[in-house]
């Protein structure tokens, strides 16, 4: 299963300003975007996201649900994405279809270790920098933080930075050994950045395992 190296993490203050934020970030090249919509009620979320797979769908982009797996499962959606105060990744497998994905949050290398234990398809290691409107009140791993998980974590599973990530930040994760980024506000602010993102996590397709740095 290939997991490409940009997510973006749709956001907006309404439903339509999400599906608004989809098609531009489609239209602009996106492969994967996720969903989540915190404190939304199931109901909620799968109208939405009935939307939402209709535009991605019409230009080739992934979607993946946050948190909401039976949403996923409904809609055909490409895969979900749990938070660790979602429901296990074990458990969530069992429901899914064979072909979705199941990505998981980590914090330490401890979270990463349990999720892998747990058969995700990629881990989403972060946050990179510390987000005060954010309510993860994790840790801000930061570069040396990476490093010192990558280091001792080998493993061929995608891990995805994420937290407050810029343009400015990538070169320094790929030598962290960071397979790709999940990324909100920096999209959200300009669409365009997604082919600078793309260009600079080299995200075409065809390389998008993981690299190893000589």
């Amino acid at each position: 299963m290939i997991i490409p190296k940009l997510h973006y993490i749709a956001e907006g203050d309404s439903p339509k300003a999400i599906l608004e934020n989809i098609q531009k970030a489609c239209t602009s090249g996106a492969e994967l975007v996720r969903l989540g919509m915190e404190n939304a009620s199931e109901k909620k979320v799968l109208k939405i996201s009935k939307e939402a797979i209709k535009i991605t769908t019409h230009y080739q982009t992934r979607l993946i649900i946050s948190g909401f797996y039976k949403v996923a499962k409904e809609i055909k959606a490409d895969g979900v994405y749990l938070e660790k105060t979602d429901s296990c990744p074990t458990l969530v497998r069992k429901h899914l279809f064979s072909w979705q994905s199941i990505g998981g949050s980590a914090n330490t290398l401890a979270d990463c270790e349990a999720l892998l234990d747990k058969e995700i398809d990629y881990i989403n290691l972060g946050p990179f920098k510390s987000d005060v409107t954010n309510n993860d009140l994790s840790p801000a791993l930061g570069i040396k933080g990476y490093t010192a998980i990558t280091d001792v974590l080998k493993t061929p599973k995608p891990i995805l930075g994420f937290g407050g990530i810029t343009l400015e930040d990538v070169p320094d994760l790929l030598k962290a050994e960071i397979s790709g980024i999940a990324v909100s506000k920096a999209i959200t602010q300009d669409f365009d950045s997604i082919k600078t993102f793309n260009k600079l996590l080299n995200a075409s397709s065809t390389l998008e395992q993981r690299h190893t740095f000589e």
